[in-house]
């Protein structure tokens, strides 16, 4: 199960890789790469891009004379509906055996990750020369604390106000988190901590370069505890995380970045008052379309929009869904004045999660 994620990382991977050196001038310089000349905005180029551009992901650049991205965006396509098709049809034809269900339904989401990311590169590619691109910043944060509000509306659960905390810090290559969710009055109470590793890619706390791209190899545990229900879930998960900086595609992509991975989690759900305590396994699986905010001066940060296939955070899986679904996000973070910054993020899926956040940075640049 845990290749399945491998699948659709291998776009990501192979230009994460070229990452691995510091893209700065002799020596390890951290100055940034030279950007390529911006292209001039059109508004037939924009217009196509959205009809019929969301049919064909690459007419938009085609019509605005780039050739070179519209061959890649229109090969990202393929390669999306090919993996999709390479998923969903086995699953169909065999009535969605249990057998052979696990890595093909992996390979169909994998496939609507690049497709989705091939149709939102298309829609960006159109507008971006109209702006300034965003960059990623060279250093990340040693060290970065957070507080915060979360409301959730959720049908199946009464609780609705929760209490966020959370750090992280960054050593070399290692990157450390922890988290919890706390509903007052009712208890619940949702707890993890985890682990990164930098396989490819600059270290976390020195991006050096205006590069983004890396792979990372994470590992985690969460509880939460539903006191009025009964019960407690827990577990461990492995993950596997790639990001790739766009503007290697063309131009016209700059400022703009993917992520996609792929895992397994192991759970346990605990019942006091029974004896039949379950253990499950649960495909992860999430992919996204990212920029990056400012351009190095006091406001600086990104934006992701994504999808996240597992099913036990508090927004649970979409329902009325084939396979059911999970859930989708929008999350941006930026330091907004000084070591001061704000995040905020939405999701959607069986119940409808909002939560907004300050937080404090030591060190870096965002």
């Amino acid at each position: 199960m845990r290749r399945w994620g491998a699948l659709g990382l291998c776009l990501l991977g192979a230009g994460a890789a070229r990452a691995s050196t510091p893209e700065g001038g002799p020596g390890g310089s951290d100055a940034p790469l030279q950007p390529e000349a911006r292209p001039s905005f059109k508004v037939v180029p924009a217009v196509v891009s959205v009809a019929p551009g969301l049919l064909l992901h690459g007419l938009g650049s085609l019509t605005a004379g780039d050739t070179a991205l519209a061959g890649r965006l229109f090969l990202l396509q393929g390669a999306g509906l090919g993996l999709l098709a390479a998923g969903g049809i086995p699953i169909a034809l065999t009535g969605a055996s249990r057998h052979v269900i696990g890595p093909l339904y992996g390979l169909a989401i994998a496939g609507t990750g690049v497709f989705s990311v091939s149709m939102l590169s298309n829609l960006y590619a159109a507008v971006s020369p109209a702006f300034d691109p965003g960059v990623p910043a060279l250093r990340l944060p040693r060290l970065e604390l957070e507080g915060g509000y979360q409301y959730v509306t959720d049908p199946a659960f009464s609780y609705r106000h929760f209490a966020s905390l959370g750090a992280r810090a960054r050593l070399e290559r290692v990157r450390l988190d922890a988290g919890v969710r706390w509903a007052p009055g009712v208890d619940n109470v949702r707890v993890g901590a985890g682990a990164a590793y930098r396989l490819l890619g600059a270290p976390e706390g020195a991006r050096l370069g205006a590069e983004g791209s890396a792979l990372d190899v994470e590992a985690a545990v969460v509880v939460h505890r539903f006191p009025q229900e009964a019960f407690t879930l827990g577990g461990g998960e492995v993950f596997l995380r790639g990001r790739y900086d766009l503007a290697r595609l063309g131009a016209r992509l700059a400022g703009s970045f993917a992520e996609m991975g792929g895992g397994l989690a192991i759970q346990r759900y605990a019942y006091p008052d029974f004896l039949d305590d379950r253990l499950s396994q649960q495909l992860l699986f999430t992919f996204g379309f990212g920029v990056y905010l400012g351009r190095g001066g006091p406001f600086r940060g990104e934006a992701l929009l994504y999808y996240d296939h597992r099913k036990d955070d508090f927004a649970g899986g979409i329902r009325g869904g084939a396979g059911v679904p999970g859930f989708l996000g929008l999350r941006a973070r930026a330091l907004l004045v000084g070591p001061w910054g704000a995040s905020v993020e939405a999701q959607a899926g069986s119940a409808l999660v909002g939560r907004v956040s300050l937080f404090y940075a030591w060190g870096g640049d965002s």
